[in-house]
């Protein structure tokens, strides 16, 4: 990425440390297989609006900020597609272990990474609900998108090319990861094209393969270039040319093609991985993670025809009410609000409604995209109902925090039940996975899950047992701190900027 010459120096500066230098802030040693871990950032963070900017976006808490996340989330519910048990040590990513959530993508997470000889850095879109990793790749005029505007500058992307890298492929269609049908003859290049059910969007091109730049988490460094394959995405289409997504998108599910399943075929890390959210958008993806000893488990379900990370649940208690039901739920990332079909929708809301004392908030004249608010005075502490599922095998999983805060037009302060309801598939968004470190353990096919600040639990498999938030029949919340969460986070996290700004000397030094 750069910035044309007119863009002043303190714009370039900040994006640049956030692109180059993002890698070499957490620790992990070097053993038989190996573990990739990054971190995550939300957009609304205070370090990443102070390198993106906060031009254009709506405030966070307020009434336009999740209506924009709830038309988000929507979006991502159509991006389904339609159609070694080894102990393992830490990667990361040669370019930056930290993530961002940006809104201004569609918020999804994003990593920077580096592909290829020489090597170029992309900026792409973390996604559980994806297979296939794809880079823009030998644009067609108008299937890429090539800058953005932002008010830090203009953001230019680079384009991958095989030609411009010693160490790509292109993947023939006599290969095993090859798919398609339409290939001529078996020496052809192998044709790809993924078909997403929000409205006409899709990525179109070949197969190549080249390398992934990827460094031990360690104080070695020690350079490991893992052997991907990927697709040249040659022609975008629909939200993929709007904005979400715009310099590719890091495939994260079960397919024999994405990247987890890859580096565990390919002997660099146990096929598994763990994600964590902190309330301000602050985490950290790692690869190779299997989790903890004293985690919680259930399941996958395994037997669709497309695999997801799909779980059920059987038992829903919402302070002193409890029902006994059948839901098949996805844990997805890439989705910022919980969504559910009924009865479990209605069971939920009604349950928590019923048990809330505060004054239900009038929505006929609001865009909050919420069903369930409640009005606030101010400085308030007000007491909601505690939400907890129980997972097929008997586990708990407390919601740390069933409510989100709004800040409605006429300048009031409502809180909301974090669930939006959905006509057709049911997902367990990042609201209710935050504070957990969620491990997608597709070796011994289970989720897991435990109580995280996504930095006390590097050295998961050596970890105390934690114990789970109470089940307390209520929750007790001070709506300023909610809304203000977005400073708590923990001590390491917050160090980021100031040692982001260390390692940009450095690397001007030696450069």
């Amino acid at each position: 990425m750069a910035w044309p010459p007119t863009i002043p120096s303190t714009y370039y500066s900040s994006f640049i440390f956030f692109l180059f230098m993002l890698p070499f802030a957490s620790r992990s040693s070097y053993g038989f297989g190996l573990q990739l871990s990054f971190d995550i950032h939300h957009r609304y963070s205070d370090p990443v609006k102070a390198i993106l900017g906060a031009e254009g976006l709506p405030e966070k808490g307020s009434v336009e900020y999740y209506v924009a996340m709830a038309h988000r989330d929507r979006i991502i519910r159509g991006r389904h597609l339609a159609a070694s048990n080894n102990q393992s040590s830490p990667l990361t990513f040669s370019s930056g272990n930290k993530t961002s959530l940006i809104a201004s993508f569609g918020n999804l997470h994003y990593a920077i990474i580096l592909v290829g000889t020489p090597s170029l850095s992309f900026l792409v879109a973390l996604d559980t609900s994806s297979d296939l990793f794809w880079l823009p790749c030998d644009c067609k005029e108008g299937g890429c998108i090539r800058s953005l505007l932002l008010s830090t500058g203009q953001v230019l992307f680079n384009i991958y090319s095989p030609r411009n890298s010693s160490t790509s492929e292109i993947v023939s269609c006599n290969s095993k990861l090859c798919t398609q049908n339409q290939c001529p003859s078996p020496s052809s290049n192998c044709p790809y094209k993924v078909d997403y059910r929000s409205v006409d969007t899709s990525s179109t091109g070949i197969l190549v393969e080249d390398v992934l730049h990827l460094i031990t988490d360690d104080d070695q460094l020690k350079a490991v270039n893992a052997s991907i394959t990927f697709g040249c995405g040659q022609s975008q289409t629909g939200t993929l040319l709007k904005g979400i997504a715009p310099n590719g998108l890091f495939g994260l599910g079960m397919g024999d093609i994405s990247v987890p399943s890859t580096l565990a075929r390919n002997g660099l890390a146990s096929n598994s991985f763990s994600m964590c959210f902190v309330p301000d958008g602050l985490g950290r993806i790692s690869f190779g993670n299997n989790g903890s000893l004293y985690q919680k488990e259930t399941p996958f379900n395994v037997e669709q025809p497309h695999p997801t990370y799909n779980i059920s649940i059987t038992q829903i208690a919402v302070g002193s009410n409890s029902s006994e039901l059948e839901l098949s739920v996805i844990f997805d990332s890439s989705t910022s609000h919980t969504s559910l079909t009924n009865p479990a929708y209605t069971l939920i809301s009604e349950s928590f409604n019923s048990q809330v004392q505060n004054k239900r908030h009038s929505s006929d004249s609001s865009q909050i995209p919420f069903e369930y608010c409640y009005e606030l005075s101010p400085n308030q502490v007000y007491e909601v109902p505690s939400v907890n599922l129980t997972m097929k095998g008997g586990d708990q999983y407390f919601v740390t925090n069933p409510i989100e805060v709004v800040d409605t037009e006429g300048g009031n302060v409502v809180y909301c039940l974090g669930i939006v309801k959905s006509e057709d598939i049911s997902i367990i968004g990042q609201n209710f996975m935050t504070g957990y470190r969620i491990v997608f353990d597709r070796e011994k096919m289970v989720l897991g899950w435990k109580e995280s600040n996504c930095n006390d639990d590097e050295k998961s498999n050596t970890l105390a047992p934690s114990h789970s938030p109470s089940a307390s029949p209520t929750l007790v919340v001070n709506p300023d701190a909610t809304k203000n969460s977005g400073s708590s986070h923990s001590p390491k996290l917050k160090s980021f900027a100031y040692a982001l700004t260390l390692l940009l000397v450095s690397f001007f030094a030696f450069f």
